[in-house]
């Protein structure tokens, strides 16, 4: 079943993806209707240890309130927990998708 999240005005379709360099899931939002990428909604810090179903989410600059979409529409659910990247803190969040 597809997810649908609205995110900048756009009615976005949810998709899971992997980053190739460790295999790390990847969330990606794009338009529903035109299959055009809106937002990549993770981050990926090689370093930090996660659990096989976490993700680190971008939510912050272009990507602010991100987290919150996707907590409403039960993609994600947030942990608790932050990693520390640069000058801001990175939400780590259980996926439920």
């Amino acid at each position: 079943m597809k997810k649908i999240v609205k995110f900048l005005g756009y009615d976005c379709v949810v998709e899971l993806q992997k980053y190739r360099n460790n295999d790390r899931t990847a969330i990606k939002l794009t338009d529903m209707e035109d299959g055009a990428p809106v937002a990549i909604a993770t981050v990926n810090i090689p370093d930090y240890p996660l659990k096989d179903d976490e993700v680190l989410i971008k939510n912050y600059s272009e990507n602010a309130g991100i987290m919150e979409v996707l907590i409403d529409a039960k993609v994600i659910e947030f942990t608790g927990k932050y990693v520390e990247s640069g000058f801001t803190s990175i939400p780590v969040c259980k996926l439920l998708i």
